[in-house]
């Protein structure tokens, strides 16, 4: 696509590129089918588009603003359908039509982003990804098909973000990165704790039950609820937001004796969230403190991210969530993303946003109110238009075309993503 070139793209377009995306299984590993139709809606309007190495689906264009989110779901089936139940309590008032957006109405021609669809709008969409994260990463394809700003779904987020990961090598920073999960229309993201995750190996002698000395799986019950009380003392207590605090989590415990009996074996996979007054090397040397039988394999640590209010990003999407009629709400998320591995890499400003209830994210009753993906569009795409040419993105192809391979504000706590 031409620099400067856009497309206005219809909210009955909008909504059918959701759909079917949810509609499209895409587990973390199996996103090819979901990736192809987020291929065909790119070249269907104009843009250049690729699959790189590793298969993230890259539209470059204008790097005043990168709009990227991921492709991939965690597992699990939810019948997808449309229900329109004026009662659900994932409606907000603005859903039902009982403020200023009353007046609004969706179709009809309008654009996606003019589209604030909140007039009495009822309807939500079921199934999974619906939140996490498919609804914030097809509002940003079409925002970007509408103002010509940079686009990147990434794969497998939901597990080693293999494809963040990927894309900061290969690519350079852009100007402005905003990052598709779920935030709630009005809601900002700024902060992400990080996370360093660890398997503990032990291995006893086996001998009778009735022996009073532990065995491997004591070691690793006692080490594990040791490290609770190392981290407790150090990541803040009770009374401080999730957000100031170590989590420390088991995910996975396996244990018994050996195939050949001479032995009890154990293993513990362990995650331990970073908040941003700690690093992992801290962590992982206060766990690592607490071994007397057995060993730690830590994976590759994510450092936690908080971001300023006062960034261009932030700014801009404050600025055109009041002018959708919104009260914008800064948000620290507990759980960790990609904007994690952007910011590490990349010196730019940048923020999450997108569609959704967070606290659906997973979720066996995952569902997006339509209006509240519509008004994001909106929102995205006003953002989108203010950052495009700024700061070295005005040249239309950006860094990435070519490759193949305001005021005082405190931010609240939520839960949310891997």
């Amino acid at each position: 696509m031409a620099a400067g070139v856009t497309a206005e793209i219809d909210a009955e377009a909008a909504e059918d590129l959701l759909v079917d995306l949810v509609e499209t299984p895409s587990p973390s590993g199996e996103e090819d089918a979901a990736a192809a139709r987020l291929v065909d809606f790119f070249e269907a309007h104009g843009r250049e588009v690729f699959r790189d190495e590793v298969g993230n689906v890259r539209a470059p264009a204008d790097d005043g603003v990168l709009l990227t989110s991921h492709v991939d779901t965690v597992p699990g089936e939810i019948p997808v359908r449309i229900e329109d139940d004026p009662a659900d309590d994932v409606l907000t008032a603005a859903d039902r039509g009982a403020d200023d957006h009353a007046g609004s109405e969706t179709g009809g021609g309008a654009t996606a982003a003019d589209a604030t669809a909140a007039g009495g709008d009822t309807r939500v969409l079921w199934g999974r990804g619906s939140v996490d994260a498919t609804g914030p990463l097809a509002a940003m394809a079409v925002a970007a098909v509408e103002t010509g700003a940079s686009f990147v779904g990434v794969i497998e987020e939901e597990t080693a973000s293999t494809g963040a990961h990927f894309l900061v090598e290969d690519r350079e920073a852009p100007a402005a990165v905003i990052n598709g999960e779920p935030s709630g229309w009005d809601g900002i993201a700024l902060g992400y704790r990080g996370l360093i995750a660890g398997t503990y190996v032990a291995t006893s002698e086996s001998g009778h039950t009735s022996r009073p000395e532990p065995n491997a799986i004591e070691h690793a019950t006692s080490w594990w609820a040791a490290v609770r009380e190392a981290v407790d003392e150090v990541g803040g207590d009770e009374f401080d937001p999730v957000f100031e605090q170590v989590t420390a989590k088991p995910v996975a415990i396996h244990g018994g004796t050996s195939a050949d009996g001479l032995s009890v074996e154990a293993t513990m996979d362990v995650q331990l969230r970073i908040p941003p007054s700690l690093d992992a090397g801290t962590l992982r040397e206060l766990a690592d403190g607490e071994l007397e039988l057995g060993t730690v394999n830590w994976g590759e640590p994510i450092p936690p991210v908080m971001e300023s209010p006062r960034t261009p990003v932030a700014r801009a999407l404050r600025g055109a969530i009041r002018r959708a009629d919104g009260e914008p709400r800064l948000l620290r998320k507990t759980g960790t993303s990609d904007m994690n591995v952007y910011a590490g890499a990349w010196d730019c400003p940048m923020a999450t946003y997108g569609p959704g209830d967070s606290d659906l994210d997973h979720a066996p009753d995952e569902r997006l109110p339509l209006a509240e993906y519509h008004r994001s569009i909106a929102v995205l795409a006003d953002v989108a238009a203010d950052l495009v040419g700024a700061d070295g993105g005005g040249s239309g192809a950006g860094s990435d075309a070519g490759s193949a391979s305001d005021a005082d504000a405190t931010a609240t706590t939520e839960g949310d993503t891997q």
